[in-house]
């Protein structure tokens, strides 16, 4: 297993829930974990620009379709690193999810991260199927024209 895994999320799955999470119960969240993590050192807390890749579907061609403001933050403690980014200028949301990921990888506080984790998993299904249900009562059938 991944030791920046949990049993019921891949790394690569926590880091994807924590990014899309609600910032105010993110950093509810993460503000207790910083008492078993010790010592931390901050390597990064910064915001900064990546491209945004798209595909044209028509020409499978790939593109850029502009730049997407983000918050990043590396920490590290008790041996191990922690990282987050978060689209947008929340700085304290992107240190949160790079807590909860220093958590984790550290070995700490894996039943309350698993737990967050779940909760905001189903948030954000329920707040996917939302969207998708907006959108389905949009669709037009261009064949009854």
């Amino acid at each position: 297993m991944d030791p920046q895994a949990l049993p019921d999320h891949t790394h690569e799955e926590m880091l994807c829930i924590l990014a899309r999470a609600d910032a105010a119960r993110l950093k509810a969240f993460a503000e207790p974990l910083i008492a078993s993590l010790g010592a931390l050192e901050v390597l990064e807390n910064r915001t900064g620009l990546v491209m945004l890749p798209m595909r044209d579907t028509a020409q499978g061609t790939h593109f850029h379709l502009g730049e997407v403001l983000v918050s990043e933050a590396r920490l590290t403690a008790c041996g191990q690193a922690g990282y987050g980014m978060r689209r947008g200028r929340d700085l304290e949301a992107a240190m949160a999810m790079a807590l909860v990921d220093l958590s984790v990888a550290a070995g700490l506080n894996h039943a309350a991260c698993s737990d967050f984790l779940s909760e905001e998993a189903g948030r954000q299904r329920d707040a996917d199927c939302e969207t998708l249900r907006r959108v389905e009562a949009t669709r037009v059938d261009m064949e009854t024209f």
